[in-house]
């Protein structure tokens, strides 16, 4: 099996509910399987099958971190929405040479993502920019701190599908925690990335920048690409930046577009980096997968025990002479003394003719007899089934996964769950083949 069969294959079973049970730390293993899921989706599977594909670029960054502003100073146009409220990347746009719109138009890349028309969250919006030479693509991606947590959630996805990252942060934030967290993962999946400190006062960027590069030293980063883009006063809002200040990025970024050898680099690089990860991430949802499955094993044996438990105490009470008290026992000494028992065990003739006799005379104690053994027999049963129930529902309260499991059916399901003996109706069934 080749590589890309093999993850064709991984991918199968990550439709399915993988964790239903409250066990260990379920949250945080459905967010690995949907995490799992969307990288093979947007970016393993699409690279795989098109090595030489356009290299995607992804501008991530905090909330006010000029993403907008800065891919608008980039391409020399106005194609994403900068402002001041936040959040503000609502729609994902991506900016690509006019000779890949048709790749990126199709499902090759984010899948998921309705293009162009899309207005709401889950939407891509593509716009097109001769500035942008064929083989790179940048998107702007919603704020990795949204308080919208679609768009944080978004902006996860669209950075786990990208061959390179174009990090933003500013002199103001650069050392706050949930950008390191997501440099950190670029680190431990070796995804290319690039660094943009924005907004820098001019008297601060050589500071700010020594110590931005002590913590990427710090965090396993040292050697990162960094950009630094002075503060600037812009006459409105929605205007772009100097074109000397964002120089060396574009100057950067076109010279990637033109370099096949160093694009290949970059897509290697990152790819090798995810498929690594796959090493660690593949078997840590495995042993939760295999968490799920002993505890489902473990409410199996609780039922199955407590089921057993009734069926021994079913036949405890078939054997110990229980049900030779109450009616049982009074239908039983009425047919002991009217002497039936012995007309019973001579000829045909003569038991037909005591059954019609009797028929005739209301004299059918056999019958009372039978009647009374079948109800005691059923009472036997209700009790012994109603007795396991109530064992398993016990143990599923106290069984790893069982009060979730249980809370997830509702009370009134639960309830009966406790109480199997419903099932056998109001006047309960008739026990075939019992006879005195």
């Amino acid at each position: 099996m080749d590589l890309l069969a093999a993850l064709e294959a991984l991918r199968r079973p990550l439709d399915r509910e993988l964790f239903p049970l409250a066990v260990g730390e379920a949250a945080s293993d459905r967010r690995a399987q949907r995490e799992l899921a969307g990288q093979l989706d947007d970016y393993l599977l699409p690279r795989l099958r098109a090595l030489d594909a356009p290299l995607l670029a992804v501008v991530g960054g905090s909330t006010g971190a000029g993403k907008s502003t800065l891919v608008n100073s980039l391409v020399g146009a106005d194609v994403t929405e900068p402002g001041v409220l936040r959040p503000t990347t609502l729609v994902p746009t991506l900016v690509v040479s006019p000779a890949d719109r048709a790749w990126f138009m199709g499902q090759n890349v984010l899948p998921g993502l309705s293009r162009a028309t899309g207005t709401g969250p889950g939407a891509l919006r593509v716009v097109t920019s001769d500035a942008l030479g064929a083989g790179l693509a940048l998107l702007d991606a919603p704020d990795i701190d949204s308080v919208v947590v679609a768009n944080r959630e978004l902006a996860a996805q669209l950075l786990a599908a990208a061959d390179l990252w174009l990090f933003v942060t500013t002199a103001a934030r650069y050392a706050d925690e949930v950008p390191w967290s997501f440099l950190r993962s670029a680190r431990e999946r070796s995804t290319a990335l690039a660094l943009v400190l924005d907004r820098v006062p001019p008297d601060a960027v050589g500071p700010v920048s020594r110590d931005l590069s002590r913590l990427l030293a710090e965090n396993g980063l040292d050697g990162t690409l960094l950009f630094t883009v002075p503060e600037a006063v812009l006459p409105a809002e929605k205007a772009r930046l100097p074109a000397d200040t964002v120089r060396p990025i574009s100057s950067w970024l076109s010279g990637l577009a033109a370099d096949a050898a160093e694009r290949s680099r970059v897509v290697r690089q990152t790819l090798s980096g995810a498929l690594d990860s796959l090493a660690t991430r593949v078997p840590a949802l495995a042993q939760a997968v295999e968490r799920q499955q002993a505890a489902f094993d473990g409410l199996r044996s609780i039922v199955a025990g407590a089921y057993a438990g009734g069926l021994a105490d079913f036949d405890a009470g078939m054997r110990d002479g229980s049900l030779l008290r109450g009616e049982v026992l009074a239908r039983w000494q009425d047919f002991i003394g009217t002497g039936d028992l012995m007309r019973s065990l001579e000829s045909r003739v003569g038991w037909l003719r005591d059954r019609i006799v009797g028929f005739f005379t209301g004299r059918v104690p056999e019958l009372q007899l039978r009647d009374a053994l079948e109800s005691g027999v059923e009472a036997l049963i209700r009790g012994a089934a109603d007795g396991a129930a109530e064992r398993a529902l016990e143990g599923w309260s106290a069984a790893p996964g069982g009060p979730g499991l249980l809370e997830r059916i509702g009370p009134m399901e639960s309830a009966r769950l406790g109480r199997p003996g419903q099932a056998f109706g109001v006047g309960g069934p008739r026990v075939a083949g019992v006879r005195p």
